[in-house]
């Protein structure tokens, strides 16, 4: 019997409450304090899963805005890549109007051009021919003599000596046919006396006879022409006229 009662009071004793300043109440040997930082510890997983799904969204965030940033960007790029392009063609347009209206400038000729004398005025029943400037060939072998050729005959008057007639002309070498004078460059026919010694003999001679409105061809020896002195910027030698009658008064 007296043995129980010490293992009775120790087990009451595990139980109780003690005095104040006494020891925490232990069950089983064990104290309560290690029981609560022990669910404490439990505690902990939870905790760091939590951070690491903050984490996770936070991350998620992060990269949401990148995107966002980078499509803001790729769009504003673009935008200023549009704007480039069509700055450098209004620039490459300009440019190609500088070259067309420099093309256009140095296009133009650098002398001007020699002007064409206007047709003259025939009064009816004249030939058309005698609208247009003549073509005058050289001649050949030696020209020894005035001779008159007709190459359109007029059906006007014979002209006669002491008469101002008016005639278009052009003259020739005879040995190359290179053009010398010609009323039809300036456009004014010329007008002059014939027969009476303004012009040349051959003109004098060959002209006198020969019907308004005709064409004839004269070819005259030096001596019936200037000579073969090119003194004064003369043609000398024997020359080749090929002369309108347009008027006779």
């Amino acid at each position: 019997m007296g043995t129980l009662g010490p293992r009775a009071g120790t087990v009451c004793a595990g139980l109780g409450g003690g005095p104040p300043g006494a020891h925490p109440p232990t069950l089983q040997g064990v104290d309560v304090s290690e029981r609560v930082e022990n669910r404490s510890a439990g505690q902990a997983p939870a905790t760091k899963a939590q951070r690491r799904l903050a984490a996770q969204l936070a991350e998620k965030k992060a990269a949401e805005a990148r995107r966002r940033r980078q499509s803001i960007l790729g769009a504003a790029v673009g935008v200023l890549a549009v704007v480039a392009l069509v700055g450098g063609l209004v620039w490459l347009n300009s440019g190609d109007d500088d070259k067309t209206s420099t093309a256009g400038s140095s296009a133009s000729p650098t002398a001007p051009a020699e002007p064409s004398a206007p047709a003259p005025e025939l009064p009816a029943g004249f030939d058309p021919a005698l609208k247009t400037k003549p073509t005058v060939q050289a001649g050949t072998g030696e020209l020894k003599k005035l001779t008159v050729t007709t190459l359109v005959k007029g059906t006007g008057p014979a002209v006669k000596a002491g008469q101002n007639i008016t005639t278009n002309y052009v003259g020739v070498f005879y040995k190359d046919g290179k053009q010398f004078d010609a009323s039809w460059d300036s456009g004014q026919p010329a007008t002059f006396q014939i027969g009476v010694g303004q012009v040349i003999k051959g003109w004098d001679q060959g002209l006198v006879g020969v019907p308004v409105g005709s064409r004839v061809q004269l070819d005259l020896p030096a001596e019936l022409a200037y000579g073969n002195d090119a003194a004064g910027g003369r043609p000398a030698g024997p020359l080749r006229f090929v002369v309108d009658v347009l008027a006779a008064q």
